[in-house]
């Protein structure tokens, strides 16, 4: 017997949350009448469906992802991680031109400006895990910077500083390498929140050169060239969603 009492969800967010497509993309398929739910169209993406009972089509195709997929891109400098940019931005998908790829959605981002190892899938269950600010695995970026900073100011920033009612700090910070006004740290986040690395380096008057990130848990770049992407392996799938 069916519980009267269960919670409905959106049906863009439906389709999304089974992989399908972004919710986004959902609301127009669904506005322009290609979604039917128990045969029947219907045209509001706020379309309550409960659990898995319901038969969702899309076009005439059930309205399930199938297939997983698990990606890495190395995200070169300049594109926005992002399906479609309103100012008309390239976007990382640019990357995926001619691969016959099913829909995939970023998991975590990267800035424009910022480079390096950037997932993608279309479970979204298993990117919930991965970027968990708690549970998730930790991330390793390489970063230039204006400036040759000593060693008591790599324990400042590594100690972090409040900043706009957050508070911003690395799990580590080391040198790597300089050069005469310049210099490559190794920064290790927990979490990554927006800009987080710019942010707390500026509150340092640290600018940022270069931003790459090398690592997401034990998971690397590698000898991925820039701008190609592969398909991750089930133990790397499985080694990034648990820690």
């Amino acid at each position: 017997m069916s519980n009267v009492h269960e919670r409905s969800t959106g049906l863009a967010r439906v389709l999304s949350k089974r992989g399908v497509c972004s919710r986004s993309q959902a609301a127009v398929w669904i506005a322009d009448g290609r979604v039917t739910v128990d045969g029947r169209v219907v045209r509001d993406p706020e379309f309550g469906i409960r659990g898995d009972r319901q038969r969702i089509v899309i076009a005439g195709i059930e309205g399930d992802a199938g297939e997983r997929f698990y990606l890495m891109l190395n995200k070169p400098r300049g594109l926005v991680t992002t399906a479609s940019d309103e100012q008309g931005r390239d976007t990382v998908y640019r990357c995926f031109d001619g691969a016959g790829l099913p829909w995939v959605a970023p998991v975590g981002r990267l800035d424009k400006a910022s480079e390096g190892l950037l997932l993608f899938s279309n479970d979204p269950e298993w990117a919930a895990r991965v970027t968990h600010p708690d549970a998730g695995p930790h991330k390793t970026y390489h970063v230039q910077v204006d400036c040759i900073p000593d060693a008591a100011l790599l324990e400042r920033v590594t100690a972090g500083v409040a900043l706009d009612g957050e508070r911003l700090s690395a799990r580590s910070v080391a040198l790597l390498r300089h050069g005469g006004k310049n210099a490559w740290l190794e920064i290790v986040l927990d979490e990554g929140r927006n800009r987080q690395i710019r942010r707390l380096l500026a509150a340092f008057d640290i600018g940022v050169l270069r931003l790459i990130r090398i690592a997401i848990g034990e998971l690397s770049l590698g000898t991925l060239a820039k701008g190609q992407w592969r398909v991750l392996s089930q133990e790397e799938v499985a080694a990034l969603s648990k820690r």
